[in-house]
């Protein structure tokens, strides 16, 4: 073995950053923790990639509960990772609609945010007009309005602070990629990396992203978690749209402001399969979906610049869109930290916290996610989350 680590987490983006901040600032571990990344400029990250949101409205408590942690974190970051940490945080909120078949989940899942202490309005028609004069509602018969704690923020400042406040609290970062991970019996005893080095590990955490399920395979363990691929395009409007918050329309499309743009995306069909190193923009998708669509909802969107576009992966969990945390209920030191389907970004914190009480005292102390547990994939009952974007 090159070097012996109490805990090896596997992705360095978000998840794993996460991971090693909560561990090394717990008092209760006193191990050494490091961080395995295969691709440190994180140029295809699902981190540095995504639309860098945080939300409330989902169908779920522990989704609430984790999201509100997140928003916490973020709010308090120049605390929690130092001064000259920056996230832009913009409480700019989410605008969810319904036409008529949607309202009844709409209603259902507001309820759920209610109960959990979320600021979300539920808008009539006349008053989404009022509020927002550029949308069209003609066949919208209400909207889940977010008047505080949700908004947007800058994934790279996030990030780079998470990762060098682990480092300042001695994480180790490691540049490379896990090919093998060992294992003897139901223990997992060290990973290989490609260009030899090997490590020994007393607990390994899976945070590989839309590689999770990759990671796992490596252990023989069995996790639904592929890439999906997601395009953002970034738009200049020709006409001001005021207030204008991360709406998210019936058809699938979203919409935020960026600076003086505005960014947008449509999920890509179900049935397409995991993407590989497919990172090109699919420029078919946004002419024939998403701008149709876009137009129809805000009409002053007609008449649009297109700056540019990229694409990112998702990590999709592909039994019910909600994530994996927690440890293997055999293997009980692989940790799962995968399958986040859209809304890791905003969750990192949460769930960061959550591996390292795992880890230094057996169960998730600070939030109840055993509705996340691995025991469900087993079982292939799904958790689903009724509100993915």
């Amino acid at each position: 073995m090159d070097d012996n680590f109490e805990v090896l987490i596997v992705g360095g983006a978000i998840m794993g950053a996460a991971a090693a901040y909560f561990l090394t600032l717990d008092p209760a571990f006193r191990g050494r923790v490091a961080v395995i990344e295969r691709d440190t400029t994180f140029a295809q990250s699902s981190t540095t990639l995504s639309a860098a949101s945080l939300r409330q409205q989902f169908s779920i408590p522990e989704n609430i509960r984790m999201s509100l942690f997140g928003l916490d974190f973020i709010r308090n970051a120049k605390e929690r990772l130092g001064a000259d940490v920056d996230l832009g945080w913009h409480e700019g909120g989410y605008l969810i609609l319904a036409s008529a078949a949607g309202r009844p989940i709409l209603e259902a899942n507001h309820r759920v945010q209610q109960a959990e202490g979320a600021d979300i309005a539920l808008l009539d028609p006349d008053k989404l007009k009022a509020t927002f004069p550029w949308l069209n509602v003609e066949d919208i018969v209400a909207g889940a309005y977010g008047l505080s704690g949700e908004g947007w923020f800058d994934a790279h400042a996030f990030l780079g602070g998470l990762r060098a406040t682990a480092k300042a609290q001695g994480a180790v970062f490691i540049n490379g990629e896990v090919v093998t991970i060992e294992r003897e019996g139901n223990r997992i005893t060290g990973a290989t990396l490609a260009d030899g080095r090997r490590f020994g590990c007393g607990a390994l955490v899976n945070a590989a992203g839309p590689q999770g399920g990759r990671v796992a395979g490596m252990a023989g363990i069995g996790l639904p978690v592929e890439g999906r691929k997601r395009c953002i395009f970034v738009l200049h409007c020709r006409t001001e749209l005021p207030r204008l918050p991360l709406l998210v329309d019936p058809s699938g499309f979203w919409i935020r402001p960026e600076g003086a743009y505005q960014i947008c995306g449509t999920p890509e069909p179900e049935e397409d399969r995991d993407p590989g190193d497919d990172f090109e923009v699919d420029w078919p998708l946004f002419e024939e979906t998403t701008w149709p669509n876009l137009a129809h909802r805000i009409p002053a969107m007609e008449e649009i610049k297109i700056i540019r576009a990229w694409a990112g992966h998702y990590e999709m969990n592909l039994l019910d869109h909600n994530a994996v945390i927690g440890p293997h209920p055999e293997i009980g030191n692989f940790y799962f930290m995968n399958g986040f389907s859209g809304h890791g970004l905003q969750q990192a914190p949460a769930a960061g916290r959550a591996i390292a009480e795992w880890i230094t005292r057996g169960r998730s102390v600070s939030l109840d996610l055993d509705v996340f547990g691995y025991e469900r994939i087993l079982a292939k009952r799904p958790h689903a989350e009724l509100n993915i974007i």
